[in-house]
């Protein structure tokens, strides 16, 4: 337990730099639905941090001009505004811009439905602001971008990444801890899929503080362990880790409904996507392990106190994030 406990330490406290933020930084979300020739109804959502809207703007093919107002609503973590964009020689060809885009850290993805049905999705990314609408929808680049948009949810989800680093620091044993990891995956596949599906629906805002709820149970567990008294996570670790995992399902479904899913990819769009959160995952998981057994060769003598710093690291955390959640949805 101590080489365990203490090897994480330096890799833990590098997590808790972004901290202050709370959540993972969401990507923005450009919609385009053709109603008419060359008529589209745009939905234009773009993340914001506290008060602070991100600086970011589309910029539609020549030729398109707004018709409507701009209408513009407040949703938790993001500024959603509304208007009509007429499109003359419509979009196919055209090239969309996101201007702003390459000074932030995010994505935007790009949803195009056309007149006759079919759809076009792309992730503009810092690096490619710019996306150029092809004649024919692409099922590839639709692969892509939502696997993509899986490893950077989960890579980027602090929260989601401090539980499976609390299940590391407690389970015992590579089978179990192998049954753990996989239980914790399987539940969370399970409630991603219905409430992305429709099947079940949540408020995004309660199961976020639940979730953080979660991580602070979690390390109240690893902090038994360390004064040698058991507790439920160490009796039953895969159990948590399933009911737990039910919870950070919502989570992730709750970022991927913002996205929304192609209509005629659903499928394999949802699939990919909990492949990305799984890859991330076990990238995570490989990087922990892989540093413990570095360090565990150097032969580094660590203090006895640092034993405790991952048990309190996490509950602090844990606790902030509870706080400040629970107060976003409450009344003032």
């Amino acid at each position: 337990m101590r080489a365990r406990s203490t090897i994480v330490c330096g890799f833990l406290l590098v997590l808790l730099a972004g901290v202050a933020g709370a959540h993972e930084v969401r990507p923005g979300y450009l919609q385009l639905r053709e109603v008419d020739a060359g008529r589209f109804d745009v939905l234009w959502k773009v993340p914001m941090r506290g008060d602070a809207r991100l600086r970011l703007a589309p910029v539609f093919p020549a030729g398109c001009q707004p018709v409507t107002p701009v209408s513009t609503q407040i949703v938790p973590g993001s500024m959603v505004e509304r208007w009509t964009e007429m499109c003359a020689q419509g979009l196919v060809g055209g090239t969309i811009t996101i201007e702003g885009l390459m000074a932030t850290m995010t994505d935007v993805v790009v949803r195009i439905e056309l007149a006759d049905g079919s759809v076009r999705t792309a992730l503009l990314k810092p690096a490619s602001p710019e996306f150029t609408v092809p004649e024919t929808p692409g099922t590839v680049a639709i692969a892509g971008s939502y696997l993509r948009l899986g490893i950077e949810h989960i890579l980027g989800g602090i929260d989601h990444l401090l539980f499976v680093l609390g299940l590391l620091l407690i389970v015992r044993g590579r089978w179990l801890l192998a049954k753990t990891i996989t239980a914790f995956t399987a539940a969370h596949s399970i409630t991603l899929a219905l409430a992305v599906l429709g099947v079940v629906a949540v408020p995004v805002a309660p199961v976020e503080a639940v979730i953080a709820l979660s991580i602070l149970f979690l390390a109240s567990e690893l902090a038994k362990t360390q004064i040698g008294r058991s507790s439920l996570t160490v009796r039953y670790p895969w159990v948590v880790a399933f009911t737990f995992g039910l919870l950070h399902g919502f989570g992730f479904a709750g970022a991927l409904t913002e996205i929304g899913l192609p209509q005629s990819a659903i499928p394999l769009a949802l699939f990919l996507f909990n492949v990305g959160v799984e890859m991330g995952q076990l990238a995570f998981v490989a990087a922990v392990l892989t540093l413990g057994v570095l360090v565990r060769r150097a032969a580094v003598p660590w203090p006895q106190w640092s034993l405790r710093v991952p048990a309190y690291a996490i509950g602090s955390a844990a606790a902030f994030w509870t706080i400040q959640r629970v107060a976003s949805f409450l009344p003032l």
